[in-house]
């Protein structure tokens, strides 16, 4: 197309010079020389270029004359008031207050494991024992010794009472009987050490010594992990500035990346103290677990609502362009006429941003016919045709 623009003008530009200008041009090539043949296509070049402006403006006031102008092509959307939720992101990992290892309370074989990996347990369940080394013999012993004092102290206050005997006897035998009952609670006590149960209902994570090995108290003598997955929860630290925003009851959404699922709950508990290190107070968000596929330390996207606007006008951001003093603006289809209508550029501004919105504060109210596509490449005031109208985003 541009080579025969070039030929027309050309043509023209040698016409209107007559034959003694298409001579000289061929007076100039057989001349052969350089700078003068870059003079004579420079002068050429320019009156080439005047002329298609010419030609450019006889197209526009011919098209609006004879109303087949063709006007910018665009989409708008209608600004409306709707819900809008603010969220902050933060990252997190799930946790549990019952996540615990087990320890052995005495030295010993460990004599019996009556549970396996992956089993659920009551609380106060039998998960081992270790052997006691006679222990249990000893505390039979001492409750037959106890039952005789006990008899011993019976039938002795029964004669003091009648005042038979002397008061030495009866407290002696008071005496024997206490320490003997003592002596069994001790032992039974120590006896009660030879059997782990468990501390809290929950599930065998991994049982860790095998049945045979010799175990003591103190670290490196772990027995069994035992966890509850029905108390789960996040705990997330949130920056100061959010104190007045992230309070106890707000909504939370929690999506797992490996699980590919999102769960929404609440903020179950927010702390009373800043850490200085970070500026920022703990969060703590329950997450249910009716599946029991959400496990401790699984990594978590938590978003809290922060903001919310029951009367927000939303925009997308890419129809908001930016003018040289910094300021933000959208164009409105005004004076709609049928399909035509006119670009008006409004000033905004805008307040919270959620992935590909806006909210708009002020500059634009509800009804207003915001262009979409086309909105870069409109101007102030110029004629727009808008394809369709959406109300909807």
């Amino acid at each position: 197309m541009k080579k025969l623009i070039y030929v027309f003008t050309l043509a023209v530009v040698l016409a209107s010079c007559g034959g003694g200008a298409e001579s000289s041009v061929s007076d100039l090539i057989a001349q052969g020389d350089l700078e003068t043949l870059r003079a004579k296509k420079t002068e050429i070049s320019e009156k080439q270029r005047e002329m298609e402006r010419e030609l450019q403006l006889l197209d526009s006031v011919i098209a609006e004359k004879s109303g087949e102008e063709r006007l910018p092509l665009v989409t708008t959307l209608m600004a409306k008031g709707e819900k809008f939720d603010h969220f902050l992101e933060l990252q997190g990992d799930v946790e549990t207050k019952q996540n615990v290892l087990i320890y052995p309370e005495m030295s010993g074989t460990l004599q019996r494991v009556t549970v396996k990996e992956g089993q659920r347990v009551r609380k106060g369940q039998l998960l081992a024992t270790i052997d006691d080394g006679g222990m249990a013999s000893q505390v039979s012993q001492l409750k037959t010794q106890a039952a005789l004092a006990k008899t011993t102290y019976e039938r002795q206050k029964r004669l003091w009472e009648q005042q038979i005997g002397s008061e030495i006897q009866f407290l002696q035998a008071k005496s024997n009987y206490e320490a003997t009952e003592n002596a069994v609670q001790q032992a039974q006590s120590q006896l009660g050490k030879s059997t782990i149960r468990a501390p809290f209902s929950g599930i065998i994570d991994n049982v860790i010594k095998d049945q045979g090995t010799v175990v003591s108290p103190g670290p490196g003598s772990e027995v069994f992990r035992i966890v509850n997955l029905s108390d789960m929860y996040i705990k997330v630290d949130v920056p100061e500035n959010y104190l007045g925003r992230i309070e106890e009851g707000k909504e939370a959404k929690v999506f797992f990346p490996i699980l590919g699922d999102t769960i929404t709950s609440k903020i179950r508990q927010t702390g009373n103290f800043i850490n200085p290190s970070n500026r920022a107070f703990s969060v703590e968000i329950p997450v249910p677990n009716e599946k029991g596929n959400i496990k401790p330390n699984l990594s978590a996207r938590v978003s809290l609502n922060d903001y919310s606007n029951d009367g927000a006008i939303l925009v997308p951001q890419g129809i908001i362009s930016e003018n040289a003093e910094g300021a933000q603006y959208v164009y409105v289809a005004v004076e709609p006429n049928g399909d035509k209508a006119v670009a008006k550029r409004r000033i905004i501004q805008t307040g919270k941003t959620q992935g590909s919105m806006v909210e708009v504060l002020s500059g634009i109210t509800e009804g207003d016919l915001l262009i979409k596509e086309g909105a870069r490449t409109v101007k102030e005031g110029q004629n727009i045709q808008i394809l369709n109208s959406s109300t909807d985003e």
